[in-house]
């Protein structure tokens, strides 16, 4: 299979590796929160690199803002989540080093692409 753009994207690959490594947190939190914590761990995971490709997908500048900020928005409800199972209980600090150091760069490059998305268009 021929790669899309958006594969391409270094943000979008982080953020795949950071879906996969949200994914085996929620894997480690008990069966309680199977359909609760967990479930919502996965979905805001699998948000950020499908809104990234999505928004990378569309026409106009104003769509691929628009998305880029809802997996923006995803990622922080993402480390909340992360942070949140941290200071609960259900996982440890270690097991949630790689997660966040992933968050934390997935942010950085997020807001990066968002400039230059923002910066490209006012030159077109």
């Amino acid at each position: 299979m021929a790669a899309s753009g958006f594969m391409n994207l270094t943000v979008w690959q982080r953020a795949m590796e950071l879906m996969r490594e949200s994914y085996k947190v929620a894997e480690k939190l008990p069966h309680t929160e199977r359909y609760g914590m967990a479930d919502q761990m996965r979905r805001s995971a699998l948000s950020v690199p499908s809104n990234i490709a999505e928004g990378h997908s569309r026409s106009h500048v104003g769509e691929y803002l628009n998305h880029l900020s809802i997996a923006s928005g995803s990622l922080a409800e993402l480390q909340t989540l992360l942070i949140a199972a941290r200071d609960i209980g259900y996982v440890s600090s270690p097991q949630l080093a790689r997660p966040l150091s992933l968050a934390l760069e997935t942010s950085r490059m997020l807001s990066a692409l968002r400039s230059a998305v923002r910066r490209r268009g006012r030159s077109t």
